[in-house]
């Protein structure tokens, strides 16, 4: 009986050392499908971020160009205006009202334009957020 239990001794510490190395190249493959899969999910936030932050780009750009548009239309406007008046012998061209009412709103669009031209600045200077990398260190943190 005695060499029967150091053979089962033997077996048992030889399956207790296999056993040992599968754990850890269980738990290694595990960490390294969450970098990976964590790597995958910040790669992917990232990119849908720089094409969301693209679009609104792209959509003040087309906003600015209407509204450069309608600026260069009201000039034209004022210009035909002012012709118009100085012909029929008006004076004192700038003190009437539909003139006022012109350089009103060209005052008014250049202030739209400004603004716009500030949001586009703030759209360029977004950054990606980092909020998904430190979601996982926590989550970590909690499970160890």
């Amino acid at each position: 009986m005695d060499e029967q239990e150091k053979e089962m001794k033997e077996q048992t510490a030889e399956t207790e050392e296999e056993s040992q190395p599968k754990a850890d190249q269980v738990e290694k493959l595990k960490e390294t499908t969450e970098k990976i899969w964590g790597s995958t999910k910040h790669a992917w936030s990232a990119a849908t971020f720089k094409a969301n932050q693209y679009k609104k780009l792209v959509q003040k750009k087309i906003d600015q160009s209407a509204l450069h548009k309608k600026i260069h239309v009201a000039h034209g406007d004022l210009g035909k205006l002012i012709d118009d008046l100085r012909e029929a012998g008006e004076k004192n061209i700038l003190n009437l009202v539909a003139v006022r009412e012109i350089l009103t709103r060209i005052d008014e669009l250049k202030a739209e334009a400004v603004a716009l031209e500030q949001e586009v600045e703030q759209i360029r200077n977004e950054e990606v957020p980092q909020e998904q990398p430190q979601e996982e260190g926590e989550e970590k943190e909690k499970t160890e």
